[in-house]
């Protein structure tokens, strides 16, 4: 089913029970409930993993972020991995937690943070392997899909969709960001592990239509073979104009004809995505010449040299109160939306998907913006502050966009002030959700929300290694 439909919201009720569960122990330190899967229940188990987890919790003086962070962490391995082996090569599907489907995003985000890992877990590393075929052969089989089921023969609640539909494929929503989050991926394995062997023929096949279907959606001769309407009820499930979008004009940039949130976008050049496209593909270049691949690396830079005159020319816009900004849509024919979403790539994360980005003065300008209440999906109120997005409506904070914020800030207090709101949001359960609402953090969406889990794990980890200090009440 669609994200959409699996939106839940606890009662006030249920939140109180579960808060509830907290205890006073002897000498009045707190306890907390056991909310993590049964050691005999979990789907993957790294021995890393646990050994870190066990590092932190023993370090870290805020018990109940401890806490969470060991139920967070590994919630991707405990309740998400489906390891096998297929055709002599590890495979590995994982679903996004309470969808049973693999999106190429919410895969790559959710195995990441155990990259720098590998090294002492030749598990982890297969499993992580595993992946990377897995995604491979996803995009050989439809590279304009976003979402996939492990049985190719498995027929999607969306099958009528408007679209060229296959089974085993869950959803056919065309997004940039599905198509370099697996890049990502290999990039940051080879770099963790040195290792090259996923980078075989099917990979080179896979990444030359990754190259094909970029220049297709660039327009530049015609509308390209991708549109998609939906019967809906939701106008962001389904794209205008007999399922093309509305009018571009070709600038060098990609179209999307969704946001990462899997909404549809109302300019079809996405900004955040274009830009994690452009190094997405100079890390494609890497793993080229790493693997000594088969692709023409002078074709990717061609590229990417196009992908960066369209954001110079049409991705940037001039503002009185926060001088340059990046847009987060344009259309190349002047129209631009300036706001930003939640969901990643978003213009909030760059810096966290570009490292690079973090001294540019544009997204410093940009950062500042979708942080303030002139960006009209930043929500504030009772229960906290951060990005939010049209996908579950007004007032509902996203924990991946407060995380974000995290690990994008080089200011202690801002990172305290990001540990205190996520610390506050999870409404007793003991793990992140999708949304909470502003003013009450019980009425939240999506209880088994894998990638929000494992990326605030992340999130204490870096903070565990650079500012430990921060982790104390």
């Amino acid at each position: 089913m669609n994200r959409r439909r699996f939106v839940k919201q606890t009662s006030l009720a249920t939140s109180a029970i579960l808060l509830s569960k907290y205890t006073a122990a002897w000498g009045g330190e707190q306890t907390f409930p056991v909310v993590r899967v049964a050691e005999s229940e979990r789907n993957f188990t790294s021995k890393a993993v646990e050994k870190l987890i066990a590092e932190v919790k023993a370090n870290i003086g805020n018990k109940e972020l401890a806490w969470l962070f060991e139920n967070c962490f590994p919630n991707t391995l405990d309740t998400t991995v489906d390891f096998s082996i297929v055709d002599g090569k590890p495979d590995t599907y994982v679903i996004t937690g309470d969808i049973d489907a693999m999106w190429l995003r919410d895969s790559s985000a959710q195995v990441w943070p155990y990259l720098p890992l590998c090294k002492e877990d030749e598990e982890l590393k297969q499993m992580i392997k595993g992946v990377i075929n897995r995604q491979t052969r996803c995009i050989l089989k439809d590279p304009y899909a976003n979402a996939f089921y492990k049985n190719e023969h498995k027929s999607s609640p969306w099958k009528t969709d408007d679209t060229k539909m296959q089974h085993g494929i869950h959803e056919r929503k065309w997004e940039i960001d599905s198509l370099c989050y697996p890049i990502r991926l290999a990039h940051g394995y080879w770099k963790a592990t040195g290792d090259t062997s996923p980078f075989d023929a099917q990979w080179v096949a896979a990444m030359k239509l990754v190259l094909k279907t970029f220049r297709e959606q660039q327009r530049v001769d015609g509308k390209g073979p991708y549109s998609f309407m939906r019967k809906t009820e939701y106008a962001t499930d389904t794209v205008p104009m007999g399922g093309y979008g509305f009018p571009v004009r070709p600038n060098g940039l990609i179209c999307s004809m969704f946001r990462p949130s899997d909404d549809a976008t109302i300019y079809p050049y996405l900004v955040p995505s274009n830009l994690f496209a452009f190094a997405c593909l100079g890390h494609l270049v890497t793993l080229v010449g790493a693997a000594k691949a088969d692709i023409n690396t002078d074709a990717i830079d061609e590229l990417m040299n196009q992908v960066a005159t369209g954001i110079d020319d049409d991705g940037k816009i001039k503002t009185k109160k926060w001088g340059e900004i990046f847009a987060y849509e344009v259309n190349g024919y002047g129209s631009y939306n300036l706001m930003d979403d939640a969901n990643v790539p978003s213009l909030l994360s760059l810096s966290y998907l570009i490292p690079g980005m973090k001294d540019d003065q544009v997204y410093k300008n940009t950062r500042k913006f979708v942080l303030s209440e002139d960006n009209p999906f930043f929500f504030k109120g009772k229960a906290g502050e951060g990005i939010g997005g049209p996908h579950v409506g007004m007032d509902s904070i996203w924990p991946i966009s407060i995380i974000m914020r995290g690990l994008t800030s080089t200011d202690d207090t801002e990172i305290k002030m990001c540990l205190g709101l996520l610390q506050r949001s999870h409404a007793g359960t003991g793990f992140m959700h999708e949304s909470f609402n502003k003013d009450d953090a019980t009425r939240y969406t999506r209880s088994w929300f894998a990638w929000a889990n494992t990326l605030f794990g992340e999130f204490v980890w870096k903070v565990y290694r650079e500012r430990p200090e921060l982790l104390n009440p």
